[in-house]
């Protein structure tokens, strides 16, 4: 399936259209995504909401060009990344999003990330700015996620999930003790935020996870479409998950945790409650679920000031 949609396939949108087809007949036919359609005729389309292939075409190709002179790594780019970087402690992530909201030319947050590397060797001090300060870089895992079998990976995640257009696609990890002892799993909905919170007996195996993952999802069955992962072993059994939700289950590259930006965000709020320096053996059940009660009665912005429980119970009734 082609990221970019050919000029071919822009004419062949056009004929269907003026033969009045629906958006689901022209995606099953051009073999993509309904949303890949919704967002060519909104992005390509003139001004009176009329459909030319050719028009698109010119208008694609006029952004592509336009992108990849922003792509060149520039004084002003440095400029900026360092600003963001050394006074507001940005992530790479968050400079080239607010960089492509306000239209400002910017590389991508993985180029942004091979310039504080290369800053680093040379002895400059940038990765300082970065939350884990690239420790996490230092990290080798590919005999681990070797050992997870049948992995699907995030490539393979349709539109839908990607562009958070549903309820019930739920991002997945695990929060670690003092001295790596311990564990609490977090289940998070990418559209809310919704946070579902356990202490796990047996830290990080895998076995205990995938059980205690199903008792937890079990009663909104119904309402757990896909699970995206890391790739720690303790997702290992992940078929096991999969199975008994019926829901599929997905691993997200290593190193990438915006891919999982959610989830990550809500780690960061549990541990206000929870310090990294703190033992789980201090951490009763029921501060757990409290826990759990706070995030989910916070007021969110990107749900209009609602509560992550506010919307979930909406749904659920």
């Amino acid at each position: 399936m082609n990221k970019h949609l050919t000029k071919e396939q822009r004419y062949q949108i056009q004929t269907y259209l003026q033969c009045g087809k629906s958006i689901k007949f022209i995606a099953e036919s051009l073999n993509v995504n309904k949303t890949t359609i919704y967002r060519e005729l909104k992005r390509n389309s003139s001004s009176s909401s009329i459909y030319s292939a050719e028009e698109a075409h010119e208008k694609s190709q006029i952004r592509k060009q336009r992108y990849r002179r922003f792509r060149k790594f520039n004084d002003e780019m440095k400029q900026f990344i360092d600003e963001k970087l050394q006074k507001h402690q940005w992530s790479p992530e968050q400079i080239t999003g607010y960089c492509k909201i306000n239209q400002i030319p910017m590389v991508s947050h993985e180029r942004i990330y091979q310039y504080i590397r290369k800053d680093k060797k040379q002895g400059g001090s940038l990765y300082k700015s970065c939350r884990h300060e690239l420790k996490y870089r230092r990290r080798y895992i590919q005999s681990k996620c070797s050992r997870i079998s049948n992995k699907v990976s995030i490539e393979q995640r349709p539109n839908i999930i990607n562009n958070r257009e549903r309820f019930g696609d739920w991002e997945i990890d695990t929060i670690i003790g003092e001295n790596r002892k311990g564990a609490i799993v977090t289940i998070v909905e990418r559209t809310t935020g919704f946070v579902l919170m356990q202490k796990l007996k047996h830290g990080k195996d895998a076995k205990e996870l995938a059980n205690t993952v199903i008792q937890m999802l079990l009663p909104y069955k119904h309402l757990v479409h896909s699970i995206t992962s890391d790739n720690g072993l303790e997702f290992a059994e992940h078929q096991l998950i999969a199975k008994n939700l019926h829901a599929d289950f997905y691993f997200a590259h290593p190193f990438a945790s915006w891919e999982r930006g959610i989830n990550e965000y809500t780690n960061k709020l549990i541990r206000q409650y929870i310090p990294k320096k703190m033992s789980f053996d201090l951490v009763p059940d029921l501060f757990v679920k409290y826990i759990q009660h706070q995030l989910n009665n916070r007021p969110r912005k990107k749900l209009k000031f609602k509560t992550p429980y506010e919307i979930f119970c909406n749904i659920v009734a």
